[in-house]
């Protein structure tokens, strides 16, 4: 194979592997970022924190922080990062559920990002606790072959905002 052949295949690699790792939430917004490791070449090893809205629930905000591999992979996109990740969540306005949720002992997703171009996926699900009145958020990853038990939770408790009440929800059947 020639040299062009070789550059071509190259920089179409670099051009399409980085797509497969691009997030799945429109919504999502980037809160900032610090970095870990300082890397000569390429990206720095880096903690990247991201706020995104719950798609059916408006006034519930949730904070996401994770890990974010750098080096020449991580520049490529072909890294795969850690499994670590925190979710806080909190009521940031009244309670209005835009849409019914799903209800039960599997959740709903409401964040999804790839971690790594061989099937590895960070997630938040959503649970209600109707006992406490509580929207509880789970962050953990899956991967094709074998997740990871790590995990973080946060519970918000809906309550009252100014002088509206909130409602309850109402659920996918």
């Amino acid at each position: 194979m020639n040299t062009s052949k070789i550059k071509t295949i190259f920089a179409a690699l670099a051009v399409v592997i980085p797509l497969g790792t691009v997030t799945a939430n429109a919504a999502d917004r980037d809160i900032g970022s610090v970095v870990t490791v300082k890397k000569f070449i390429g990206a720095d090893h880096t903690i990247k924190i991201t706020a995104f809205e719950d798609p059916k629930i408006n006034g519930v905000t949730c904070f996401l922080s994770r890990p974010v591999t750098g080096g020449i992979s991580g520049s490529f996109g072909i890294a795969e990062d850690k499994s670590d990740a925190s979710v806080a969540c909190r009521q940031t306005g009244p309670i209005k559920f835009v849409k019914a949720i799903g209800q039960g002992p599997q959740g709903e997703e409401v964040f999804n990002e790839d971690r790594s171009i061989f099937f590895k996926e960070l997630q938040v699900t959503r649970f209600f606790d109707k006992v406490s009145n509580s929207l509880v958020y789970l962050t953990w990853s899956d991967k094709l072959i074998e997740g990871s038990p790590k995990n973080s939770l946060s519970a918000v408790t809906m309550m009252p905002w100014g002088t509206k009440l909130p409602e309850a929800p109402k659920f996918i059947k």
